[in-house]
């Protein structure tokens, strides 16, 4: 234990951030690094549980007092190899994970929780800074190779566990670099993208090779990957949104939250956001720019988020998003019992910078100008049925509520519905289940072709970056004892159970 009496004499603090007025003027990240004493503050407040729930919390069983206790000595070696034992890619989910871990955490049942995610994120930092992020390089090759189609997190931690293993690793993405939704999903004031770099770099160090503008079954055979590679892993995530069916759809001004996004991610790396690349080639026929507008981002999640932040930086004259449900409570309560993750309301760095929010809200129509342009949305407030354990169950239309506002954007972000099923997955003839996700067992990991398995949003649907990773890594030891007939990768049950 790092520090008995930490947690009584220390309170949860997160590191500073740049004043808005700074941060919207740019995409860059702007949250602060602790000093080394309010490091090691937060890392004593750990109790090292007798039942650390945290461990549980967390889809990649991070083994985080441990953790937490080597941060406190400093051994920051010790540090960094605990943490990445269970998980390839902490830069990553210290910088956009929800972190289920700190809802689960012992000492939130009274206190404020363990800063978990940023003690994280520390400790990838330093070990970059002192050298000790190295490639791992498996001892042997098996003389077996995989395909590993998406370069998503399911699909790098896929890749670099196989390459581990000693197989011989190929990645294909359909983009011009890889990273998937980290690359052109999340923007970079939330995650820069030489930190996706910078890994890509390592995991091409440890011999992964990355085949780019790659997108199987349209410019690369299904039958070549099929007959080269002894088993291939499918990674492409969840990638058909949610849609909004109602009148005046087809207005100019009406866009998928993600293609608004992809664009300034393009933007941001200095690419022509219009290039007709991968599987979206005839979807970006102009510039999706908020610059001046009304902006309404319809979804409350965290890329209605991540586009409201995108869009205070354009210069939107005001921004505006919806949520169907109604608002949700501050804390938790009696049917968000710990450490179960409570659905409350989060308040994100974005939201900081200026929007209004507005829940239980439907939209009812885009109303558009003579030329076929968006100005307006017609909108009704919403009554809710609680059911008797707090949960919205029906609703009704408030009479007398619907009225039309200004909005010359409107963003949907509304979630995934499951991944693209024309070419790759259509022709591979893989089953999929009752959501059109593919179907593979959470065991096996295997689909109904032998030697095809799938991991991460293609499989279970639209979920968190950490869940992805946690699936890359368990697929990749059941293909490792698919093709050697057992694996020496350990599962996230081999983790808890040593950690215990």
């Amino acid at each position: 234990m790092a520090k008995p009496t930490g947690f009584l004499e220390f309170t949860r603090e997160l590191p500073g951030k740049r004043p808005v007025e700074e941060r919207v003027k740019h995409y860059n990240e702007f949250i602060d690094r602790f000093s080394d004493e309010k490091l090691n503050q937060q890392s004593a407040r750990c109790m090292n549980c007798g039942v650390p729930f945290c461990h549980h919390g967390c889809p990649l069983g991070n083994v985080i007092p441990d953790f937490n206790d080597a941060v406190y000595r400093k051994s920051w070696k010790e540090a960094y190899e605990i943490l990445t034992a269970t998980n390839n890619f902490p830069e990553f989910t210290g910088r956009i994970c929800p972190a289920p871990c700190e809802t689960a955490c012992v000492l939130g049942i009274n206190q404020p929780a363990v800063a978990i995610e940023e003690i994280e994120r520390h400790i990838i930092e330093i070990a970059f800074d002192n050298g000790l992020v190295k490639p791992r390089k498996p001892n042997v090759r098996t003389g077996k190779k995989v395909a590993v189609v998406g370069s998503g997190p399911a699909g790098l931690a896929a890749a670099a566990q196989l390459n581990f293993a000693g197989h011989t690793v190929t990645v294909y993405e359909r983009d011009d670099a890889p990273g998937g939704l980290l690359r052109y999903g999340i923007p970079d004031f939330k995650l820069e993208k030489n930190v996706v770099d910078r890994r890509v770099r390592l995991l091409e160090e440890e011999g992964i090779v990355f085949k780019c503008n790659a997108n199987v079954g349209v410019n690369v055979s299904i039958n070549d990957l099929l007959r080269e590679y002894h088993a291939i892993v499918l990674a492409g995530g969840s990638t058909v949104p949610r849609d909004l069916d109602i009148p005046g759809r087809q207005l100019d001004g009406v866009h998928f939250a993600m293609q608004f996004l992809k664009q300034q991610n393009k933007r941001n790396a200095g690419l022509d956001p219009l290039a007709n690349a991968g599987i979206e080639s005839n979807i970006f026929t102009h510039n999706i720019l908020a610059t001046g507008k009304n902006v309404v981002v319809i979804g409350g999640g965290d890329t209605g988020s991540d586009c409201v932040g995108t869009s205070n930086r354009h210069g939107a004259t005001s921004v505006t998003q919806f949520e169907l449900l109604p608002m949700p409570p501050a804390s938790r309560t009696p049917f968000m019992p710990w450490p179960s993750y409570p659905m409350t309301l989060k308040t994100s760095t974005s939201h900081e910078e200026g929007v209004e929010r507005k829940w239980a809200v439907a939209t009812k129509e885009f109303i558009g100008d003579a030329k076929g342009k968006l100005k307006a949305l017609k909108i009704v407030d919403l009554e809710w049925k609680i059911t008797e354990d707090g949960r919205p169950a029906q609703f009704v239309e408030i009479a007398g509520s619907e009225r039309d506002i200004p909005c010359e954007l409107a963003l949907l972000a509304m979630g995934f519905l499951h991944p693209q099923q024309e070419g790759l997955i259509g022709e591979l003839g893989v089953e999929l289940d009752e959501r059109g996700n593919v179907k593979a067992s959470e065991k096996a990991y295997q689909t109904n072709i032998q030697k095809i398995f799938a991991a991460g949003d293609i499989r279970r649907g639209q979920s968190l970056v950490v869940w992805a990773i946690s699936e890359g890594r368990e697929c990749a030891r059941k293909v490792d004892e698919f093709l050697m007939g057992s694996s020496l990768l350990e599962s996230k049950d081999q983790n808890l159970v040593a950690a215990i």
